[in-house]
């Protein structure tokens, strides 16, 4: 038996790139238009914390919570699963991840969201990147518009938008809000990276990002606290 150092990354996957891509395909095709909401929804989200910031919270959780559970039920079971073991552990988490936003928008004490600093601002870049950017990069990758990965409907850009929202927020819940989405976007960044997929370092660098701003957030919420 091989020493298990000798292993490569791609040597745990357990399916070709093409069938990853062709679940894209397919889920679009079964969901179309739905992607023309959930687009909209999203960008409503941005307008939101730029305009009515003390709102953005109660918005943000009531259409993202709905949004991981039926990203959970509709791709990691339905599809994903049945090339990906580990999707559906993965599953579980995201409806854990949609019960905590939704708490973090209705119970008393929650993050309040619309803080545009150099964080914030860095979220809502991100934001950006997951709306408009990410269902580009099926066409810079050579493949076909029909398996796009769109916010609402595809687990990456889901989880993207959300951390990116997570950053213009404060507060103690970002401890319990963001570990979900980053670990995420760590396991999907690894099957990228092991399919050879140059997407891979984006989710892995914002992994990085998002866990360094996020901590930065909440140290400095920490400092404020010990002042006060």
């Amino acid at each position: 038996m091989s020493e298990w150092w000798t292993y490569r990354l791609d040597d745990f996957l357990l399916f070709s790139p093409r069938v990853y891509w062709r679940l894209f395909e397919a889920h679009n095709a079964a969901l179309w238009p739905l992607h023309l909401a959930t687009m909209l929804a999203g960008l409503s989200l941005v307008v939101l914390i730029l305009r009515r910031p003390g709102r953005a919270m109660l918005w943000t959780g009531l259409l993202l919570a709905p949004l991981w559970a039926f990203v959970a039920w509709t791709f990691l079971l339905q599809r994903y699963s049945g090339i990906n073991w580990a999707a559906s552990y993965a599953a579980p988490a995201f409806l854990v991840q949609a019960v905590l936003l939704l708490a973090a928008a209705l119970m008393p004490g929650g993050p309040a969201m619309g803080r545009l600093d150099a964080i914030g601002k860095t979220g809502l870049g991100l934001v950006l990147a997951g709306l408009l950017l990410y269902p580009a990069l099926a066409l810079a990758s050579g493949r076909p518009l029909a398996g796009a990965e769109v916010f609402g409907i595809a687990p990456d850009p889901t989880v993207l938008v959300t951390v990116g929202l997570l950053l213009t927020a404060r507060g103690r819940w970002l401890a319990f809000l963001l570990p979900i989405p980053l670990l995420w976007c760590l396991f999907s960044g690894l099957t990228l990276l092991a399919m050879g997929e140059a997407q891979a370092w984006l989710l892995l660098a914002g992994t990085v990002l998002v866990a360094l701003l996020g901590t930065l957030r909440l140290v400095r919420r920490g400092s404020r606290a010990v002042r006060e």
